[in-house]
């Protein structure tokens, strides 16, 4: 099914230098994500004082950080949350690596596309959290519909994923430095109170909306830094508290200055502002939670 962008910019529009940062998750079981988040995803792992686990590449800002709770209810699939969070890496070959550490790993996959603008692999982690690897196509190469940007969801041709390691002679086992949290897919109650908050009130523009039941937003053009989607949670309430699946991602700002313009706009609009760490916790009409902060 073919997807066509809008391209429809909000009243104000958030910095186009905006980006996605670290995504926080609830999990049960401490030690066996960690295994899954080094050896199948490739990421390296550092304790934090408060006992959470940060993993990214060394000397650079977090892609997830993990906190446990034994206790946690199971991963509610049909209550709002997270969809997948998405790691992209920076070239083809870097996908074909991410893919043979899942084989070495003997982990599944629960699918791979192809979007047009970008290639990826799905799976899920130790507790079901969804996750997307993937890699985008130049920016020039993004096929264009009357003016606007298109995608699609293809089969992904994995053996000319694995074809870019060539005579490659051993696994890569980290991701390569560049690697970052390219976009956040949000299972959300409501598209259009959804829309209202993203793009009217945070200031993304809308990307696409042309899959049924899903929205894509972004800052400067992107495809997306936001999906959104009622796909199994139309009407649903947030999770129950201290569940497994998502305690909030980051939305940063190149600057404090924009930072500062958008905590006004949010401010102004009646969301609640709670001072998080060098951040700001807000929450979007579905209870997902949001940290804004600078780079």
């Amino acid at each position: 099914m073919s997807a066509l962008g809008t391209g429809q910019l909000p009243k104000e529009a958030i910095h186009p230098e905006t980006s996605i940062g670290t995504v926080r998750l609830t999990v049960s079981d401490l030690d066996r994500s960690r295994g899954f988040y080094e050896r199948a995803i490739g990421l390296q792992s550092a304790e934090r004082d408060d006992g959470t686990l940060a993993f990214g590449v060394a000397g650079e800002h977090p892609l997830v950080e993990l906190r446990v709770e034994r206790s946690a209810p199971r991963l509610d699939r049909r209550a709002t949350g997270l969809f997948h969070l998405a790691v992209l890496v920076p070239s083809r070959i870097d996908l074909g690596f991410a893919l043979a550490r899942l084989a070495e790993a003997r982990w599944p996959l629960d699918g791979a596309s192809d979007h047009l603008v970008s290639e990826a692999l799905y799976l899920s982690d130790p507790d079901g959290n969804g996750i997307e690897i993937y890699r985008d196509r130049p920016r020039e190469q993004w096929p264009r519909a009357n003016g606007s940007l298109a995608m699609d969801t293809l089969p992904l041709d994995l053996d000319s994923v694995l074809g870019e390691l060539g005579g490659a002679r051993e696994l890569q086992p980290l991701v390569p430095p560049g690697t970052e949290i390219g976009h956040v897919h949000l299972q959300v109650s409501d598209i259009r109170e959804a829309e209202d908050f993203y793009s009217g009130v945070v200031g993304f523009e809308v990307m696409v909306r042309g899959y049924p039941g899903a929205l894509f937003v972004s800052a400067g053009g992107y495809h997306h830094h936001l999906g959104l989607n009622t796909w199994h949670s139309a009407g649903a309430a947030p999770p129950a508290p201290g569940a497994v699946g998502l305690r909030s991602f980051e939305i940063t700002l190149p600057n404090p200055q924009e930072l500062e313009r958008l905590l006004e706009r949010v401010s102004a609009a009646g969301v609640e502002l709670q001072q998080d760490g060098d951040g700001s916790l807000i929450r979007d009409p579905s209870g997902n939670a949001l940290l804004l902060r600078s780079a």
